[in-house]
């Protein structure tokens, strides 16, 4: 069986932003037809949420805004049949970002088991990954051993990381999550599946070019 071709894309992306889920959804698609090699940059998109979690009605949007950003969410999940239940609390990121940082080092497959758990306890369970016991319980649940779970939360080298994937973000001009890139070619947003195969197909052409 001929294999699959490779791209190597860089996502920016938060695990409480509802687009980032959507767009994690409709990007694994593309693994129907490319080895995809993904390079998850994690932005902490609302640093002032706390830890205990808050009703949405506290960020900065009007409700006009928001009731008609949550009409297009919910319209684009159940048209491609994403599960989420309703938005109505957000939490601080900042310790699951940490951990997802923390996961890589174990591998692609606990990576990716605790990638999805942690967008499926916080849009489908309506979970607060803000809390650590909660997400000491996710992670045990992933393979992920306690003294890899607490070094992600004490040791700087992965508050570092968060940084340098701030500092990437500018060197790209990001301004908002979810973010692709796919070589030369930046997408933003919520984005359509065929977009994004689009740019898939112009960048394995790039790369035979």
């Amino acid at each position: 069986m001929k294999p699959l071709p490779e791209i190597r894309i860089t996502v920016f992306s938060d695990y409480i932003c509802p687009f980032c889920y959507v767009g994690h959804h409709r990007l694994m698609r593309l693994k129907d037809q490319y080895d995809l090699k993904i390079n998850w940059c994690f932005l902490e998109i609302h640093p002032e949420n706390s830890a205990e979690g808050e009703p949405v009605t506290d960020l900065d949007y009007s409700s006009e805004f928001w009731d008609e950003l949550m009409r297009n969410l919910r319209r684009v999940a159940d048209e491609e049949e994403i599960p989420l239940a309703e938005h109505t609390f957000t939490t601080n990121s900042r310790d699951a970002l940490l951990l997802a940082e923390a996961s890589k080092q174990l591998g692609h497959e606990i990576f990716y088991r605790l990638h999805e758990k942690l967008f499926t306890a916080f849009f489908v369970d309506r979970t607060n990954i803000g809390n650590r016991d909660t997400l000491r319980e996710i992670a045990k649940s992933c393979g992920i051993d306690d003294k890899t779970i607490n070094a992600a939360w004490t040791e700087p080298k992965y508050q570092q990381r968060l940084l340098e994937n701030f500092n990437h973000a500018r060197q790209y001009k990001i301004k908002s999550v979810p973010s692709f890139i796919f070589g030369e070619r930046t997408l933003t947003g919520v984005v359509d599946e065929a977009i994004m195969r689009d740019a898939a197909t112009d960048l394995v052409k790039t790369k035979t070019d």
